[in-house]
């Protein structure tokens, strides 16, 4: 995953004292654009070095943690999205081996 990738989130299961610190989380299915990627903050542990996105319109406070960054979200909750040229070209492929 790189800034500027489009994702789609495949986990929005946050648990509740989790989803309180936050101000908007993604939605399972949803695409989003990635903003900056960064070492995050465990939200259960307060720990250190967790890959973690921001995504382009969801804005959320920032940790207590120093550095304190905005709070963002596990890599592993999004998925890179394909590009559809390359679907097309899978296809195609596919095709001439049948």
């Amino acid at each position: 995953m790189i800034v500027g990738q489009s994702v789609v989130c495949i986990d929005d299961h946050f648990e509740p004292h989790v989803a309180a610190e936050f101000i908007v989380l993604p939605k399972k299915g949803q695409v989003y654009v990635i903003r900056e990627m960064g070492l995050g903050v465990n939200a259960l542990t307060n720990e250190p070095g967790e890959v973690m996105v921001l995504l382009v319109g969801l804005h959320n406070p920032r940790s207590n943690v120093p550095p304190y960054p905005e709070r963002g979200f596990r890599q592993d909750r999004f998925r890179e999205l394909e590009d559809i040229t390359d679907q097309f070209v899978k296809k195609e492929e596919f095709a001439e081996i049948l």
